[in-house]
């Protein structure tokens, strides 16, 4: 097992073992080499945050202690982890701790508030995190932050088919797609200003990779129509419209076979 690396709820800190368990609704933060336990104080009450950001960008997740004036980081050990199993960035007694190779570059720490700075973005930083602070080996905090992630979806693109066509009606396949966002997306649409459904389908390679999402409808058009076609995710949405599709016109080869379906009435003497 590499230093640095937790397994479980165990974090493995070159030499040291930290145990963290739950204890009447507070973290217990325990160590293997001499450290008392005890009850944490009252501000070590676990508390949990969520924020939202985009791919790309840059985002803090807050921790649940700040470090007085009169005191330095060198009296602290302070640790964020994600999902209890990888470490995202670690600090003993001042000195920074092996990280995870995927947040290597892209982290940094505030050494007063011991806010979690990551940049830029990826998808597979969705999740939930933890900040979880110690002070001479008795646990001072720990804090869960739900960091949800989304990417944009592309504008949505609707396209028509002809599956069959008759005297009366026709008969078209609609289609609306859009890639590469996250997360899966819902897929809404409307007719003529009326809300109808999509037989929806989605592909992505994992469950934190983008998706993308297409849309089927068969439609008995008779008239010009107006569809719209909605991908909503995580409070976002992006739309485009169709405008005006009209039923369209019989090829030449057609043309007598349309001039046969009108009704004749014959008179028999």
């Amino acid at each position: 097992m590499r230093a640095g690396c937790l397994v479980g709820e165990l974090l493995l800190t070159y030499s040291k073992l930290y145990l963290i368990s739950p204890c009447k609704g507070l973290n217990l933060l325990l160590s293997a080499h001499g450290c008392t336990p005890g009850m944490a104080p009252a501000q070590s009450l676990a508390r949990s945050w969520g924020t939202s950001v985009k791919v790309g960008e840059k985002v803090s997740l807050p921790c649940c202690h700040e470090i007085p004036s009169s005191e330095s980081l060198r009296k602290y050990r302070v640790y964020w982890q994600k999902n209890i199993t990888d470490v995202v960035l670690a600090y003993s007694e001042g000195n920074m701790l092996p990280q995870h190779e995927r947040y290597q570059n892209r982290t940094e720490m505030d050494p007063r508030n011991l806010t979690l700075w990551i940049s830029p973005v990826e998808i597979l930083d969705n999740g939930s995190y933890q900040c979880v602070v110690q002070r001479n080996s008795v646990l001072v905090c720990s804090e869960s932050v739900i960091l949800f992630v989304t990417a944009d979806f592309s504008k949505p693109n609707i396209t028509a088919e002809v599956s069959a066509d008759s005297c009366k009606l026709t008969e078209m396949v609609i289609t609306c797609s859009s890639h590469g966002g996250f997360p899966k997306p819902r897929i809404s649409g409307a007719l003529n200003n009326m809300s109808m459904e999509w037989n929806a389908s989605w592909v992505s390679e994992s469950s934190f990779s983008p998706y993308n999402v297409t849309g089927k409808m068969v439609l008995n058009v008779t008239k010009d129509v107006t569809i719209t076609c909605s991908v909503e995710y995580s409070g976002f949405a992006t739309s485009t419209s169709l405008l005006g599709l009209p039923p369209p016109r019989a090829p030449p080869y057609q043309h007598d076979f349309a001039a046969s379906c009108v009704t004749q009435t014959w008179y028999l003497n």
